[in-house]
């Protein structure tokens, strides 16, 4: 009786045990475990992430940290961190969230335009995914890279073109390069490569005229016909005299560093600058602003007329008056002075 009475109690407590630890087990797995108010919360795991990094970014996020640890440690996760942008949901238990860290790797958008320089465009990208300014420009100006687009440092900013693009936040320097690459030769079709022929112009140059031409003009109705007149400048040897480009030579200069400049005078022409394009025949040897895609469109499919010459028109600010004549051209070019002159825009 007595042996019956102790195995009835040892039964007992077995089945208590069995109990507790089963209740642990479901609430360590099965049991929400997130302390944050918002619906969804997100985790970015870098690339040299150890489970320690891990534990102290979840931290904030969790009821729990100990019993995260405790199941990432027993299925084995804190062998396998996978560098990504992960989705923490409010009522997530630790199974779930495991589980998201293993797999759900969602990529971000990658968004850039108007970037000045491959510096400027490394700065831009390296706000968005897990890769460095320093290691983008490097990959940006590898010389393999520059061989293969057959580009150089000076004209390599065109061949990035400004859009928003899925990535994964841990997409290296040089994944991103590759994936601009894809971008770079769909955009380029066998269409547009004709279209850029026809022109007298290669892709690279198309993009470098783009530039100045949206410099000159926001507006996308009038891109095409200001395109013209820089074709028909070029093709009959003339100089561009393209503003944006004297604009561009000044900034190089560290006395202009920070200077906004907002008209453009006639001692200005005279600087010594590849880019001055009141002085050197042909387009600049580089992009002076990234353009938008559209514009780029805008030069392939430039107007062809007999305009030469044009200038910002007064009575409808942000579009141009064009002209066929030089004698026409002064007349516009006098009274958008006369303008300025009244607005108080003098330099």
């Amino acid at each position: 009786m007595y042996l019956k009475k102790i195995l009835w109690i040892v039964s007992v407590a077995g089945l208590l045990i069995a109990a507790c630890f089963s209740y642990y087990i479901y609430s360590v797995m099965f049991s929400p475990n997130t302390a944050f108010q918002n619906e969804t919360a997100y985790v970015f795991i870098s690339s040299d992430a150890s489970f320690e990094d891990v534990q102290l970014d979840l931290s904030p996020l969790l009821k729990d940290v100990e019993s995260f640890s405790t199941l990432a440690r027993q299925k084995k996760y804190d062998r396998n961190i996978k560098a990504g942008r992960y989705r923490i949901a409010s009522d997530m238990t630790n199974n779930d969230i495991i589980n998201s860290l293993r797999s759900g790797n969602l990529p971000v958008r990658v968004s850039f335009n108007n970037q000045n320089s491959l510096e400027d465009l490394a700065g831009r990208i390296g706000q968005q995914i897990e890769a460095d300014s320093l290691s983008l420009i490097k990959a940006f100006k590898a010389p393999q890279l520059l061989a293969e687009m057959e580009l150089d440092q000076y004209t390599a900013l065109s061949m990035y073109l400004p859009n928003t693009y899925e990535l994964f936040w841990n997409t290296s320097a040089t994944a991103f390069v590759e994936r601009m690459i894809q971008e770079y030769r769909s955009f380029w079709t066998e269409s547009r490569k004709r279209q850029a022929e026809q022109l007298g112009l290669s892709p690279t140059e198309v993009v470098i005229l783009a530039a100045l031409v949206q410099e000159e003009s926001k507006q996308n109705s009038e891109q095409p016909r200001i395109a013209g007149v820089y074709l028909n400048r070029l093709n009959s040897g003339w100089p561009l005299q393209a503003d944006p480009t004297v604009k561009f030579a000044l900034y190089q200069q560290s006395d202009w560093d920070g200077t906004v400049v907002k008209r453009i005078l006639t001692k200005y022409l005279a600087i010594d600058s590849p880019f001055n394009t009141y002085k050197n025949l042909g387009l600049p040897p580089a992009v002076i602003a990234m353009p938008d895609l559209s514009t780029v469109g805008a030069v392939l499919q430039a107007e062809s007329h007999s305009y030469f010459f044009f200038s910002a028109d007064p009575e409808n600010p942000g579009f141009h008056k064009f002209a066929k004549t030089l004698t026409q051209h002064n007349k516009n070019a006098k009274s958008y002075h006369r303008y300025l002159n009244n607005k108080g825009v003098l330099r």
